[in-house]
């Protein structure tokens, strides 16, 4: 089994112009945390995340609660609902908004991923994941929705331009599950609700587990009395990926 070499508490950030609250699941700047560059936690209700540019990266975006409206001018738009995602990849360069349908509010996880230099110039586009009819795999106490890469042969229904897994994972109270990750990826785990034990190491709502590359191939997940809800994501770490 991979070993946790780290748990981590959400920083708090609070709200500021764009948001109701916030907090820092993935800090800018890390290098420790490469190649994912955010993760975040938002809830919002006006005036959300109004028309701004990305390149180079891929966000994914999971709607916890409310329902989010997207815009981008690669002619994305759409509203996702509770449970929905959305893979984007600015790739050469997106100009997008998100904001709270009808006023909201929207509760969201947002991850940014850097592209690696070969796929910086991928067109610019969106994913609708639509939380109806996503790939999942069932396993005893256990159901994995994967939104990118394969899992045990169940495969995401995202395209990511740069190899990629992400998933969600919902563990019953005192239940276990061995969750194949690539063995050169970095890998974290989100408890998004409950509490769980990733790896062995206790953690809590709002904390992540980070896992670096190593020869072991699954990260083992049991979810303490109240049961878990997890985002799990892995990637090779590249330090030809840069992006904004």
């Amino acid at each position: 089994m991979r070993r946790i070499d780290r748990v981590e508490e959400a920083l708090h950030a609070g709200p500021d112009a764009e948001v109701d609250d916030k907090w820092l699941h993935v800090r800018p700047g890390d290098p420790r945390t490469a190649p994912f560059l955010v993760l975040s936690e938002d809830v919002i209700t006006a005036p959300g995340f109004e028309w701004h540019p990305h390149r180079g990266i891929e966000t994914v975006t999971v709607v916890l609660g409310g329902a989010l409206e997207h815009e981008d001018d690669a002619g994305g738009a759409g509203v996702l609902e509770a449970g929905d995602a959305q893979w984007m990849t600015a790739g050469r360069g997106i100009v997008h908004r998100e904001v709270a349908h009808r006023g909201g509010p929207a509760h969201i996880l947002q991850l940014w991923l850097e592209l690696p230099a070969a796929a910086r110039s991928a067109p610019p586009g969106h994913q609708q994941l639509r939380a109806a009819g996503r790939p999942r795999l069932h396993r005893p106490g256990a159901e994995v929705d994967v939104l990118a890469g394969s899992v045990d042969g169940v495969a995401g229904a995202a395209r990511p331009a740069a190899p990629a897994q992400v998933v969600l994972v919902t563990i019953e109270p005192g239940a276990a599950l061995d969750l194949p990750v690539p063995a050169a990826d970095r890998a974290f785990a989100l408890v998004v609700e409950g509490d769980a034990e990733v790896g062995g190491a206790p953690v809590a709502a709002r904390r992540t587990a980070w896992s670096e590359p190593a020869d072991d191939a699954y990260l083992r997940l049991r979810a303490g009395a109240r049961g878990a809800r997890l985002l799990v994501a892995s990637a090779r770490p590249d330090p030809s990926r840069t992006g904004t």
